[in-house]
């Protein structure tokens, strides 16, 4: 390694680009990779884990990189574009060993990691050399709160308890470090985790929070964590989870387990997802989302805007009011068009909904296949489109998101 600095805390490195030696930007760095060596040796720095364009993570050995200074990371060499996969005696830095509890050798107490100092031994290798550390924190702060003592200081790894008199980070301090993480980005941390520690963290998640991180991991991963949470829990979060998503979910669980989810569940909330398992595999009623905006033709554009600005709806399907017949429950009564938006927007607030229905677009039937309802969505530049059964009564809406997750391959999330 040429240029670089041969001591540097790994709060500093968050976030840097990572250059390769042609000087174009390889991504952003998010964490510090380390092995345990035991107690007598101080952990060693194995790797960086670096944030590529589509906010894949992956690996970079510290082998390959050239220096790190201030400002960058320089690396050497070709990079495994392959998204890092924690290993077993692998330890992450910053979503591990950050706010982790310890205890001082000398007896002089307990306290918490803040930042973990990293130097370069004589022979290019990089070690853990020091923490910093608050010391004197009350058990009280393991929830998340903060001592009003900021007795901080910079220790030698030394003069810490290593190995198995330490605690790892508390999964309440991870959950409430990430606490306004967005879903797809707590997922993608959760995904990156080895399976025990990922269990360990999704079961300290609220229900409403979990089922919105559920939605953005992996089938396998998915069912992974729901069948360890036990049969009352799990139907308490597939009730928080969209009725589309939960469908999708439970269609990967054995029968028995999903019958008994399902009994379990609030016998509205089944009630959709039983609708949506009843259709066949690759149709649009299998996809849809039964719970779209919907309004009679009676109905004011102020209403209507109001209904589209609810804070749970999708922007993909708050772009669409769905009119129709009553009852307005679906399956509705008869379908009689679309307002979008843009028209809601432009018209006077009193006018009936009646008076600016789109009627030129049709809905699509239930058992459309759905690359039918993908060229029509492409076809009109639509981010949604309803969806009415044989009677004509419509039954729900499909928007891009449900179509897109249905085109992509089953491991798109975790694509090398």
């Amino acid at each position: 390694m040429s240029a670089q600095v041969s001591k540097i805390f790994v709060a500093r490195l968050l976030g840097l680009d990572v250059f390769d030696p042609l000087g174009d930007r390889l991504g952003r760095l998010r964490d510090v990779v380390v092995v345990s060596r035991g107690p007598q040796k101080p952990a060693a720095c194995v790797g960086l884990v670096v944030e590529v364009p589509g906010k894949r993570r992956v690996f970079v050995p510290m082998t390959r990189i050239q220096s790190m200074e201030a400002n960058q990371v320089i690396c050497s060499g070709l990079v495994n574009m392959r998204r890092f996969q924690q290993r077993g005696q692998e330890i992450l830095v910053v979503a591990e060993m950050f706010d982790r509890p310890i205890t001082f050798v000398d007896g002089s107490g307990r306290g918490i990691i803040e930042d973990v100092g990293l130097i370069q031994t004589r022979r290019g290798d990089w070690e853990i050399n020091e923490y910093y550390v608050q010391r004197g924190v009350p058990s009280s702060s393991l929830l998340g709160l903060r001592s009003r003592r900021r007795d901080k200081v910079l220790v030698s790894w030394q003069d810490l308890r290593h190995g198995s008199q330490n605690e790892p980070q508390s999964a309440d301090t991870f959950v409430a470090t990430h606490d306004e993480m967005k879903p797809a980005d707590f997922a993608d941390a959760l995904h990156e985790m080895n399976e025990k520690r990922r269990l360990e963290i999704a079961a300290h998640l609220q229900d409403e929070r979990l089922a919105d991180v559920l939605q953005e991991l992996p089938d396998r991963e998915q069912v992974q964590i729901l069948s360890a949470l036990g049969l009352e829990r799990a139907a308490d979060v597939l009730e928080e989870m969209d009725p589309d998503d939960a469908a999708d979910l439970l269609a990967g669980i054995g029968e028995e387990t999903k019958h008994q989810l399902l009994d379990l569940m609030n016998e509205e909330e089944a009630k959709d997802v039983r609708r949506l398992l009843a259709y066949p595999e690759g149709t649009a009623g299998s996809v849809m989302t039964p719970v779209p905006v919907i309004l009679t033709p009676e109905s004011t554009v102020a209403e209507a805007l109001a209904s589209v600005r609810l804070e749970e709806l999708s922007p993909a399907l708050a772009s669409t009011v769905y009119v129709v017949r009553p009852p307005l429950e679906t399956p509705t009564g008869r379908y009689l068009g679309q307002v979008h938006i843009q028209a809601l927007l432009r018209a006077a607030p009193p006018e009936p909904l009646g008076d600016i229905l789109d009627t030129e677009l049709e809905p699509m039937s239930d058992l459309a296949d759905i690359s039918e309802v993908v060229r029509h969505l492409a076809t009109y530049n639509l981010t949604s489109v309803g969806v009415t059964n044989k009677e004509g009564r419509l039954v729900g809406a499909i928007t891009v998101d449900d179509v897109l997750d249905h085109i992509l391959p089953d491991d798109w999330r975790s694509q090398d």
